[in-house]
């Protein structure tokens, strides 16, 4: 793939750019970013990661908040796409990684139906990312034998999902951007048998110099939760919380 980068040919690099600071980026998601001839980003890719972009190539802001979106998803395909067959080497510059909640997959599809070459480079996906920065195991042997990763507003709909199996113990459940939703998805999993007393924690900023970390019960969670706002937060329930450093029993 590398060959194929350095080639005069249009190619696109879908590059998973980490949890934020620039030594949890891949050595070859940097290698393709330092290469590129246009990068496509999203607004939680770091200041230091994007300083890595080289001063000749074009950069093109595509980032989406809650409500505001600076190119719809299908504007974002159809630039990759022109890029790519104008012969350029072309990042699609995401953070965390780009098949976790990330659309990666839709760019995919996307650039298949079109014919356009593409690799996917992996990164370090916001889940694991922050959940070790705040000392807190998705897994342990003795309190959790899997984890699930799911997005915040499933909470919206009691029928998107499978409470009653989230609800059951022996597992870690990691919502993305589930600070705005907190108190929803307590009420959901709560109704179904999650006691309240079950350990939660908030990592905001997680891996960088601002993180900052709340764990207590998810009874006290939803009192002490902060406002939602534009720092990216990610909520974790499960035992394995108590092993955070930052948790404090009520």
């Amino acid at each position: 793939m590398t060959e194929r980068f350095s080639s005069s040919l249009g190619f696109v690099c879908i590059v998973g750019a980490g949890p934020g600071p620039l030594d949890l980026m891949t050595l070859r998601a940097l290698d393709r970013l330092r290469r590129a001839d246009v990068v496509v980003h999203d607004r939680l890719v770091s200041t230091e990661v994007l300083d890595q972009i080289p001063p000749q190539a074009q950069r093109v802001y595509v980032g989406k908040a809650l409500g505001d979106q600076a190119v719809p998803q299908e504007g974002i395909h159809a630039l990759l796409v022109a890029h790519a067959r104008n012969g350029r080497r072309v990042v699609r510059l995401k953070g965390g990684d780009p098949y976790v909640f990330g659309r990666g997959g839709e760019e995919v599809q996307a650039l298949q139906s079109e014919g356009i070459a593409f690799e996917v480079v992996p990164g370090v996906t916001a889940a694991s990312g922050c959940s070790a920065a705040a000392g807190i195991p998705l897994t342990h042997r003795n309190l959790a034998s899997s984890c699930v990763f799911l997005p915040g507003h499933l909470a919206q709909d009691d029928a998107t999902h499978d409470w009653l199996a989230l609800a059951r113990p022996g597992q870690t459940r990691v919502f993305y951007m589930g600070v705005q939703r907190l108190a929803q998805i307590a009420e959901r999993l709560f109704s179904h048998g999650l006691a309240t007393d079950t350990p939660a924690a908030i990592v905001r900023d997680g891996t960088r110099p601002t993180q900052t970390v709340i764990a207590c019960s998810l009874r006290r969670l939803i009192e002490m939760a902060p406002a939602y706002g534009p720092q990216p937060g990610l909520l974790i329930i499960g035992e394995t919380v108590r092993m955070s450093p930052h948790y404090h029993a009520d």
